[in-house]
């Protein structure tokens, strides 16, 4: 492990160093007011400035240790060590639960040693390196269900789950037998319980994206698997808080064996599916208790047991108002209606679950569930859909998203929403000018946009062999979160003062558009680059757009977390007072000859 080098110097060079820098920055601002006054455009976007920044900022602030290869698979929002100091009730313990300010480590998560960069989708949706995932235990423990196998150097996942050992293809054409997968009318789904991601990776190719979700378990590494295989997913559990996703967000939802009691604690996280889950849209239960008279001694329980817990379920399900459409073999599904006109007749009579008192229902980061029943926007008759009908995939992606149409978020306007589409489109052409990696298919494929607004930078991607994370952080002014979904597109909330819930090395390619604008004062910057840090890739990339003072600030840090970077200029021209800063994750790992006693240290 690197070791940390002393951040302790003489006064005098301290304040030599102080001088020099303000100097540069004077004659650096100088030269831009001077070259607005001229009106002279500069062909250049690299900023002329940008290599004395480079030689300064080297020796102005202290490089980053490495952390112990202990911590290479480290989610500071979910350590298992941690976690048992909270409850086990409802699994309270496998929720989000962050380091104090103090605890938070200083240091660089190394990448395993002989970390290699993942297959290119779609190959990677079969294929995964041993070394960047060395955890053989589901393997074993998984071996007749398919869902995964060693071979040599690599993992090869079949397509199996537990209630698919046949492949997930076969699963889902099940599904479409039942419910239309085809005509773009389902494009959003949540798997809760994913393991590795198996029906979420073959939804793809059907024009589905899934948000598969998982928490950090027994299953070791089930989520970490499904990201290198390049699939969306998070960690993450029901168990006391709403899922960080808006209300009406997905048109579809799956569980497949999740082991979610659904039926317990007053039915309070199929109520939560129902927070989340769009009008009209499906539930789908295979598993336990479903199709019991074929599995219950193979499942190693009682006839009565299951039977009273399908009752149980369906119970739940009758009291959300939700249909039940078919049972088919080991598939069950049920729908949510498309409004609310008669279940607020049927809830006069039948008042559990109650309606929720006035709240926000988009509200979920860390927002208690609760068991009441969401409120669906109002309809004139019973055959409209509430919110409005959504336009089928792909149209809904650059359709006017319903919430907008209906002005529920603040200050965006159906010109808003236009123009920053065709904005993004010219930004991400201007981007593929300056990085021409992102015009090799194959080369980036898991992308985090960490200020995502309306989803806009993600759907200028949408014909690139990528899919998008659009994070709204929660101190966003106005939530939008909801019209990424109804354009098709997913997300999640985040507080970029605290870790993501994902693994080290997620992401490909990370988008910061005036992410330290908006954190400014809030939290260290040094902090937000250290988690950026940790789940981007060796070798990723990562392009941000703020002023330059601010830029000049992140560069100094990147810089010392031994990342490439330069200043170029906005897209409008060398004028223009926000700049961008490309960057480059430098490659390295782990040494393999670590001792036992650096492993276990802890960088301060």
């Amino acid at each position: 492990m690197a070791s940390k080098q002393s951040s302790k110097q003489p006064n005098i060079s301290l304040r030599t160093k102080f001088y020099t820098i303000s100097l540069i920055l004077f004659l650096c601002v100088s030269s831009y007011f001077l070259g607005l006054r001229q009106r002279q455009p500069s062909s250049a976007a690299i900023l002329p400035c940008t290599t004395t920044l480079q030689n300064i900022t080297i020796t102005a602030a202290k490089p980053f240790p490495a952390c112990g290869l202990v911590y290479s698979e480290y989610t500071p929002c979910e350590d298992t060590q941690r976690s048992l100091k909270f409850s086990r009730d409802r699994l309270i313990y496998r929720e989000r639960h962050c380091p104090e300010k103090e605890e938070a480590l200083k240091c660089r998560i190394p990448a395993p040693p002989g970390y290699r960069n993942p297959f290119a989708w779609p190959v990677s949706r079969d294929l995964a390196w041993y070394v960047n995932v060395p955890h053989k235990d589901l393997t074993v423990e998984k071996a007749v269900q398919n869902w995964i196998r060693y071979e040599g150097e690599t993992f090869r996942f079949p397509g199996g789950g537990t209630m698919f050992p046949d492949g997930a293809d076969a699963y889902i054409d099940n599904i479409g037998k039942l419910i239309n997968l085809k005509d773009g009318s389902i494009r959003t789904a949540i798997d809760t319980g994913c393991g590795v991601g198996s029906w979420g990776a073959y939804l793809l190719s059907r024009g589905i994206i899934t948000m598969s979700f998982a928490p950090r378990d027994t299953h070791e590494a089930q989520v970490q698997f499904a990201l290198e295989r390049g699939v969306p997913a998070l960690i993450g559990i029901l168990a006391s808080k709403r899922l960080p996703y808006p209300s009406n967000a997905f048109d579809m939802a799956h569980c497949s064996r999740c082991l979610i009691p659904w039926s317990q604690y007053d039915g309070i996280f199929l109520i939560e599916v129902d927070r989340v889950l769009r009008p009209g849209g499906y539930w789908i239960l295979s598993g336990p208790p479903i199709n019991w008279n074929k599995h219950w001694k193979g499942w190693e329980r009682t006839k009565e047991d299951l039977n009273s817990e399908q009752l149980a379920i369906e119970k739940v399900a009758k009291s959300l108002c939700w249909t039940k459409l078919v049972e088919d073999g080991d598939i069950a599904i049920w729908q949510k209606p498309i409004n609310h006109l008669n279940c607020k007749v049927n809830r006069k009579i039948t008042k559990n679950p109650p309606f929720c008192n006035a709240q926000d229902p988009d509200r979920a980061w860390y927002t208690d569930m609760q068991a009441c029943l969401t409120h669906l926007p109002e309809v004139s008759n019973s055959k409209e859909i509430a919110g409005g009908k959504l336009a089928r995939w792909p149209e809904r992606l650059n359709a006017i998203p319903q919430r907008i149409s209906r002005g529920t978020v603040e200050g965006v306007t159906e010109e808003t929403f236009i123009h920053d589409s065709e904005l993004w489109k010219k930004r991400l052409t201007y981007y593929r000018t300056i990085n021409n990696q992102l015009n090799k298919p194959g080369r980036y494929r898991n992308f985090l946009d960490m200020n995502a607004f309306l989803g806009g930078f993600a759907a200028a991607l949408v014909d690139d062999p990528v899919w998008v994370m659009n994070v709204v952080p929660v101190d966003a002014k106005v939530n939008t979160l909801g019209v990424i979904y109804d354009r098709g597109l997913i997300g999640t909330y985040q507080d970029w003062c605290e870790a993501m819930s994902t693994y080290p090395r997620t992401y490909d390619f990370i988008h910061a558009d005036s992410v330290f604008s908006l954190y400014e004062n809030r939290c260290e910057m040094e902090d937000i680059l250290l988690e950026m840090d940790r789940i981007l890739r060796p070798e990723g990339s990562v392009i941000f757009r703020e002023n330059i003072d601010t830029l000049a600030k992140i560069k100094m840090i990147t810089d010392n977390l031994n990342w490439s970077s330069q200043i170029v200029h906005h897209e409008d021209g060398p004028y223009h007072m926000e700049k961008l800063l490309f960057a480059v994750k430098n490659y390295w790992t782990a040494p393999p000859e670590l001792s036992d006693q650096q492993q276990e240290s802890k960088a301060t």
